[in-house]
This record gives structure tokens, C-alpha cells and sequence, in this order.
């Protein structure tokens, strides 16, 4: 199954940030393996809303729900 990748402007604004671009490009690359049902290190927090770990730089987390076949990315909270 293949999802379609949505975002919010609050999500952009955090992620067009990062003046890292290693950063970026990592985060991106998760992002993109969630197209394809790779979700790598994620976790449920509430019935539908989840949040993907990320283990470099400051553990960074990208919160998510999926509806109707769509990953709508919702909130970039951050750091840990």
C-alpha cells in the first residue's frame, strides 16, 4: 500500500528551520520511507494520532495521523 503524504503549515514552518541540511535530509528520507508503509521507529501515543522517534541531533519527533490512506503530518514538536 502506498500513503499519501500530507503536511500542515506549521509543520513546514519548523521543517524550512533547519539550516542543517544533513538534518533535513534525514528527516526527508523518513518521510519518504512512510510513502511505501516504512515507518521505522514509531510509537501510538492516543488512539490515532502517533509519533515518529528520531535518535540524532537533539531526538527529534514528527507527530502523524493516518486517515483514509493519507499520513497527514501534523506537528513537529521538536526536540526531546
Amino acid at each position: 500500500m502506498h500513503y499519501v503524504i500530507k503536511s500542515t503549515a506549521k509543520f513546514d514552518k519548523w521543517f524550512n528551520s533547519f539550516k542543517d541540511t544533513k538534518i533535513k535530509d534525514r528527516l526527508t528520507q523518513r518521510i519518504s520511507n512512510m510513502y511505501f508503509g516504512h515507518f521505522g521507529d514509531h510509537k501510538q501515543i492516543n488512539t490515532g494520532l502517533f509519533k515518529l522517534r528520531f535518535f540524532f541531533g537533539s531526538g527529534y519527533r514528527i507527530y502523524y495521523t493516518i486517515r483514509s490512506g493519507e499520513i497527514i503530518i501534523l506537528l513537529a514538536g521538536g526536540d526531546k
